[in-house]
């Protein structure tokens, strides 16, 4: 077993996703494939094949080859969301492309099962990050790039993860100048706009106001529109905006606002 570079201070959870196609948020997990490494370097696996409770459309079986047959007699993910919870744990997170998909497509899964899942408690090692950052290609690229391996079985949650952890240890050992620890791993690949309310930046903080920042919209104050189109709000709540955007919608509607930071942002133009 080849040591982990990074020090931890906490768990590291390795994780890739399949599932019924590529909205977080109407899509569903039939596939969960991770690996746990903990601050002594021990690693322990999980997997979880799922019955997604829908369809899964013939353009996803071509990518995973997962049908609803090999399904069938699967638990839904509710029936095994607290033992995920449980090997998840309070652990920083990783995979290649996981902020973008498989943490949000994870955290609404655990949403729909009523189980609290803050993905934004958690730090990020995305390899995918490191890997365009440095050198933008995917994941079989990476392989063949760090390792010098082909990735003979591509989109299988098990083989991904495991082609993700290689890729991550290639990069250490090729970037030497990369941090050591994850709270520096964490801000400099996922840096935080200040100006951004939620963390897509569909939201941005002007004037120490909420303001709507996409489509015609773009520009108006969150406060205003409560009163003035109600409507609108309502649309972002139920259609696939991140789970965040949609909260602080949901707690406008309600009446609530988040405080603005500490530190008004200067006047500016979106």
């Amino acid at each position: 077993m080849t040591l982990f570079p990074v020090q931890l201070d906490k768990p590291l959870i390795v994780f890739d996703i399949e599932s019924t196609g590529t909205s977080p948020r109407a899509d569903r997990i039939i596939e969960l494939a991770a690996i746990r490494i903990e601050p002594d370097g021990s690693q322990h696996k999980g997997y979880w094949l799922l019955n997604p409770g829908v369809p899964i459309p013939e353009e996803s079986i071509a990518i995973h080859g997962i049908t609803d047959e090999i399904v069938r007699d699967c638990p839904a993910f509710k029936d095994k969301a607290l033992e995920i919870l449980t090997f998840f744990g309070e652990a920083d997170l990783s995979g290649f492309n996981a902020g973008r998909f498989d943490i949000p497509i994870l955290a609404e899964e655990f949403k729909r099962a009523k189980i609290i899942f803050d993905p934004d408690r958690r730090r990020l090692l995305d390899a995918q990050r490191i890997f365009h950052t440095r050198e933008p290609r995917d994941l079989s690229a990476a392989l063949r790039f760090y390792c010098n391996e082909e990735h003979t079985d591509a989109h299988g949650a098990e083989a991904d993860v495991q082609a993700t952890l290689d890729v991550l240890i290639g990069q250490f050992n090729r970037y030497p100048d990369l941090p050591r620890d994850m709270e520096t791993l964490d801000k400099l690949f996922n840096p935080l706009d200040p100006f951004n309310t939620d963390r897509s930046g569909r939201l941005r903080w002007v004037d120490g106001e909420v303001t709507i920042n996409f489509g015609r919209k773009k520009g108006e104050k969150l406060r205003d529109l409560v009163q003035s189109d109600p409507g609108f709000i309502k649309w972002i709540i139920k259609n696939d905006f991140p789970q965040d955007t949609r909260a602080i919608c949901e707690d406008a509607l309600n009446g609530r606002f988040p405080e603005p930071p500490l530190q008004k942002p200067p006047t500016r133009k979106l």
